[in-house]
């Protein structure tokens, strides 16, 4: 390979390469819109639910002890809800003397109740209390109202502490967001016990430890006399929040109220109660456990990288290995965004990434199929011009037939060669494109016969065509197939030289051509260099069918058959010994045959006889009796008028004096 073509390949490499990269840009690119396309966060949140859940974080000790509300304190209280609020006065009263340090009541006190019952609960309060207030939206027509809903003056007078229990939900009603603002009652109940309190940043994501009542939880009842059902220190220097926690209505479409789903609603199919989701945030709020996701732009970003990775993968192309690197590639991808959330606390979904790289791959994978489809149907095309279309077909469905490096094999060849080319070129030496059509038009035919019979055509050496049978699918009539299209060149020749006759009148070049065909076995695949290579045979039974396509104008006939293919015809055609040849290997002389006619010919019968009166001349010439071989000569020179030259020769051996 010159400098020149090595510049050049280089040069088309390097094309590809860049088409490459810029194909992954422009799926990066129409991906983009994607990270700013709302309905598309509802992919993402399902990712972040799933991987959130996977190993999630838990705290050492969970910051809160929820009282709840449940079905056996109904039973146990005996009364309707909304429960006197005097009642409530006696829990945080109870709680307090249990060493409570902070008491969160997720129950909204907006409205009056009797004036006893609310005074009894008023009296309890105080400044570690924590009572639930409400932001209410209601959107107008000049925009949107936010009213907040605190509980009545007299417990705010009393001490208490109003903290927002207000949660954004999102799209599919999960709740997945923490609060925003300071006053949330997560926040507020978490700067009661007096810790520093960092409101998370907006859009940060909740963190949750596991499916409904992970956290410790003990029953309303219960916690109004702590001394008889629970063991001692149970709310000492505890947090508790006390709010709804219903079991009898807990799946996500009864519509319970205060009842929130979380990522853990996708597997246990049961919602948490809002109590439970504050003491969650709390512990966001208390540990920095809370999510960040990533912006828009960054995720535009990854998305890119995701792209690039995988075009520098499959560079090259796609193979198995490039499909390993792929799957290890998506794999990265996915670990890397599970890691970053559960160590990092960082959101990154990894869904515009693995969709990004997945359409390279494709991308590259389609082009690589097109190009390699492109390729199959140039050689198939190709392959066409040496086969038969029923045998690229067949290839082309079993292309393990066609098998590389060479296997020994018996097959049947073929050479033909075109008489006086040398003449006829020299005549025609100042018309070279004349010469070459002529040509082109005897070649045209002569491969059609190979074709028509199913044989493979090996190579053209000037005006020769080399071909074969049996290979490389297996074709089990080859000796007789490669014979009729012996036939059927002979017959071409005849009809083109007629055509040219009638085409530039008697001085129109006459065509003859010379076939040599043998059996045996050879070596047949793919010969030639690193390079070049081309599919072919070798071996000794190639070499004696040159020979015999050579002898043919010597003996005087148009097609000289070796002894296998001779013996796999016999009951198909008339044939003749023609002489007896040295053959490289054998101790003993070969026959070589003619065809005279089709066993099937109207002339049969009458060559039957030529065939009888041949056998005996070459039987009385290698006797030594010349005399009479010389008469059987003139017979079957009667019998057989086209064989004139080739009984000439033999007369002309019978008189030389040797």
């Amino acid at each position: 390979m010159d400098g020149g073509t090595a510049s050049a390949e280089q040069d088309q490499h390097g094309k590809a390469i860049w088409r490459h990269y810029a194909i992954a840009l422009l799926i990066a690119a129409l991906l983009i819109p994607f990270a700013f396309f709302k309905p598309f966060d509802l992919v993402e949140d399902r990712l972040f639910d799933l991987f959130s859940t996977i190993y999630p974080p838990h705290p050492a000790q969970p910051g809160v002890v929820i009282v709840a509300i449940d079905e056996p304190s109904f039973s146990e209280v005996g009364q309707r809800w909304p429960w006197p609020r005097d009642l409530h006065g006696q829990l945080i009263s109870r709680l307090r003397a249990a060493g409570a340090k902070v008491i969160g009541l997720d129950i909204i006190f907006a409205e009056p109740s009797s004036e006893d019952a609310d005074r009894g609960l008023a009296e309890t309060l105080g400044q570690d209390v924590v009572l639930a207030a409400d932001d209410v939206t209601t959107p107008l027509d000049q925009g949107t109202q936010i009213t907040r809903v605190n509980p009545i003056d007299l417990f705010l007078g009393a001490g208490a502490h109003p903290g927002v229990t207000s949660v954004d939900l999102d799209g599919d009603a999960y709740l997945r967001r923490m609060p925003r603002g300071e006053d949330s009652f997560a926040a507020t109940a978490l700067r009661l016990s007096g810790q520093p309190v960092e409101p998370a940043p907006a859009d940060a994501l909740i963190q949750y430890f596991g499916p409904a009542r992970t956290y410790p939880t003990v029953s309303y009842y219960q916690a109004l006399d702590p001394d008889e059902f629970l063991p001692p220190g149970r709310f000492k220097d505890k947090v508790v929040f006390v709010g709804l926690s219903l079991k009898a209505a807990t799946s996500p479409d009864s519509g319970a109220p205060d009842a929130f789903a979380t990522p853990y609603t996708l597997f246990s199919q049961s919602l948490v109660a809002g109590v439970e989701a504050q003491a969650t945030i709390f512990d966001n709020l208390r540990l920095g456990l809370y999510v960040i996701p990533v912006t828009p732009l960054t995720m535009c970003g990854l998305l890119i990288a995701g792209a690039f990775l995988a075009a520098l993968l499959c560079r090259n192309g796609v193979s198995w290995r490039t499909g390993l690197s792929a799957a290890a590639a998506l794999i990265l991808l996915v670990a890397g965004a599970w890691a970053l959330l559960r160590f990092g606390r960082i959101w990154a979904p990894p869904a515009l990434p693995v969709a990004a790289a997945l359409g390279v791959f494709g991308a590259r994978f389609g082009l690589d199929y097109a190009r390699e489809r492109q390729m199959r149907h140039a050689v198939s095309e190709a392959f066409s011009r040496y086969l038969s279309p029923d045998l690229v077909a067949q290839l082309a469905r079993n292309p393990s037939a066609l098998k590389l490096g060479g296997e020994r094999r018996n097959l049947t060849i073929l050479f033909c060669d075109v008489r006086g080319f040398t003449t006829l070129s020299e005549r025609l030496k100042d018309e070279p494109e004349r010469l070459t059509g002529l040509i082109n038009r005897l070649l045209d035919p002569l491969s059609e016969a190979v074709l028509a019979e199913k044989g493979t055509i090996d190579k053209y050496m000037g005006d020769c065509v080399m071909a074969f049978w049996n290979a490389p699918l297996p074709s089990p009539d080859h000796p007789l197939r490669a014979v009729q299209a012996a036939m059927h060149m002979l017959k071409a020749v005849d009809r083109l030289n007629a055509t040219l006759r009638e085409e530039e009148g008697e001085g129109a070049p006459t065509f003859a051509i010379g076939v040599g065909i043998n059996t045996g076995d050879c070596v047949v695949g793919n010969v030639g260099s690193r390079w070049r290579y081309d599919y072919s045979v070798l071996g000794d039974t190639v070499n004696l069918a040159s020979r015999l396509e050579g002898l043919s104008k010597e003996y005087g006939v148009s097609l000289i058959l070796g002894p296998a293919t001779a013996e796999a015809v016999r009951d198909k055609y008339i044939l003749i010994e023609l002489d007896r040849i040295a053959v490289r290997g054998r101790a003993t002389a070969s026959a070589i045959f003619t065809v005279v006619a089709p066993a099937e010919s109207s002339a049969a019968s009458g060559l039957q006889t030529l065939q009888e009166q041949h056998a005996l001349m070459l039987a009385e010439m290698r006797a030594g009796n010349r005399m009479k071989a010389m008469a059987l000569v003139d017979a079957c020179t009667a019998l057989a008028p086209s064989l004139g030259k080739y009984y000439a020769r033999i007369k002309e051996r019978l008189s030389s004096p040797t």
